[in-house]
């Protein structure tokens, strides 16, 4: 059956050249306290709850991972509301500020995965598909 109608635009989430800049500050320091420096100075920017959440499961630290990113996913939600997304529809990947967001969910994915929530964890994997397979191929290897 074929779907007529229309797909909605892309969204695509503002920049936050400040966030970005204190972002690859803390990439550079490489330590935990840099990241949660960086969240806390900007809680609306999903890169930092992402970066802590991909550290945190890497660190076998899984509920921690999850919680980053949960965190991450529903600031990442309201940013995405507030730029015209109405629950479905594409997120490119290839606007480098969606990343943020497609990161909490892929890490979300996988923290759930790992502490039981199967369900939770293949709905957001699918939801990541669903906003930019370019996603779900670029993060599958993280």
């Amino acid at each position: 059956m074929q779907n007529l109608l229309p797909e909605p635009p892309p969204t695509l989430l503002p920049a936050d050249d400040d966030a970005e800049a204190a972002l690859a500050a803390a990439e550079k320091e490489d330590t935990d306290d840099a990241y949660a420096s960086v969240a806390a100075r900007f809680p609306t920017h999903s890169g930092a709850w992402a970066a802590l959440g991909a550290r945190a499961f890497d660190a076998g630290q899984v509920v921690a991972a999850y919680a980053y990113a949960r965190t991450g996913y529903h600031r990442g939600l309201d940013q995405l509301r507030r730029s015209g997304w109405k629950g479905h529809g594409p997120v490119p990947w290839s606007h480098s500020p969606n990343r943020g967001f497609l990161r909490c969910l892929h890490v979300l994915s996988k923290a759930a995965g790992q502490i039981g929530e199967s369900d939770e964890a293949a709905r957001c994997a699918q939801f990541l598909r669903d906003c930019d397979p370019a996603a779900g191929d670029a993060l599958a290897s993280s």
